[in-house]
């Protein structure tokens, strides 16, 4: 999946009171984090889609859009935000997916259940994915990292010929790979 173009897509989705219509061109000239998770009304869910909500304005400022997506329906999103607090607070597009194709598109459905995996998704300008992350179903994500691995993939496509090592923070040294560094990590 790394370095593959997101394929077209379709859906309604629920933002900021609203029902919109949404496309693969609401992904394209802007970096993107498409966030799987299983279903609404859930347990690990609510605080993975929290946590990121309070990164949410940060991703913003970064030029981010985040696409939450499940395969329950846009109307499930409206009342699932409607009645919890933790989801309340989101402000960022909540997906309904209730065909699977989005889901299919990333190759994350599980399949004979109708349910997406835990997945997370981070999309350049160009629709290419640059990284992605996969969790078995106990095991939550962190939107911190997701901050992280963001700040990683907008330094890398904006100073080409460098590279984030582990645990990079942003200010932090990067590597610039060439005949003189082998051996000397």
């Amino acid at each position: 999946m790394i370095n593959t173009q997101i394929k077209p897509f379709n859906a309604s989705a629920f933002k900021s009171g609203e029902f919109v219509e949404i496309s693969e061109k609401d992904v394209l000239g802007k970096w993107s984090i498409f966030f799987f998770y299983p279903a609404d009304f859930t347990f690990v869910c609510p605080t993975e889609l929290g946590d990121v909500a309070d990164h949410y304005e940060e991703l913003q400022a970064r030029g981010v859009e985040v696409f939450s997506v499940s395969t329950d329906t846009h109307f499930t999103h409206k009342a699932w935000h409607d009645s919890s607090e933790t989801i309340g607070k989101i402000n960022y597009y909540m997906v309904g997916d209730q065909s699977g194709k989005i889901t299919n598109n990333f190759g994350v459905m599980r399949e004979g259940e109708g349910l997406a995996d835990r997945a997370t998704f981070l999309v350049d300008p160009e629709g290419t994915i640059q990284a992605m992350e996969i969790t078995a179903e106990g095991i939550g994500r962190d939107a911190e990292d997701l901050l992280r691995k963001v700040k990683a993939a907008q330094y890398v496509a904006a100073h080409p010929g460098e590279v984030c090592p582990a645990k990079w923070k942003e200010g932090e040294a990067t590597l610039a790979p060439s005949l003189d560094l082998v051996g000397k990590i």
